[in-house]
């Protein structure tokens, strides 16, 4: 197998939402991402976007994509919510990490604790919070392997 793309993982995932603008800047200031590329259209619209994390990429874009094929883009925001997917990173130093996302605004769904799976597996700490358009991140540190 073909080595992916330089600065592109081998699996990526794409977040569509109603102001790419906002929350790009708001997931740079919150989880601390980077953005590594952006892409902007007419309008000043966000066509593409790709914000790194250590190795992990995730693009954003708006929900307004001009294909037919982008015509069901929703946020879970304007669909009441719903979560259909979820997006995990481990991270070096996931208390500071929580503390800097509850400082700009992220909703904790589940508080900062210490998951045990037991003698042969492993221990985690961990925390899941939502965005501002209730896009479901989780954020872990493996305490014990």
């Amino acid at each position: 197998m073909q080595a992916p793309p330089k600065n592109w993982p081998r699996m990526s995932a794409s977040l569509f939402y109603d102001d790419p603008k906002a929350a790009i800047a708001w997931l740079c200031r919150a989880f601390g991402f980077e953005v590594q590329l952006k892409v902007e259209g007419d309008g000043g619209r966000i066509v593409h976007s790709e914000l790194k994390l250590e190795e992990a990429l995730v693009s954003v874009s708006g929900t307004d994509g001009g294909e037919a094929w982008q015509s069901n883009y929703r946020s879970p925001k304007s669909i009441g919510g719903a979560v259909t997917q979820a997006l995990a990173f481990y991270i070096d130093d996931v208390d500071t990490h929580a503390a800097r996302a509850l400082a700009a605004g992220a909703q904790i769904v589940r508080p900062l604790e210490t998951k045990d799976y037991g003698e042969d597996y492993w221990a985690d700490r961990s925390y899941g919070a939502l965005d501002p358009e209730a896009h479901l991140w989780w954020f872990m540190q493996r305490v014990r392997g």
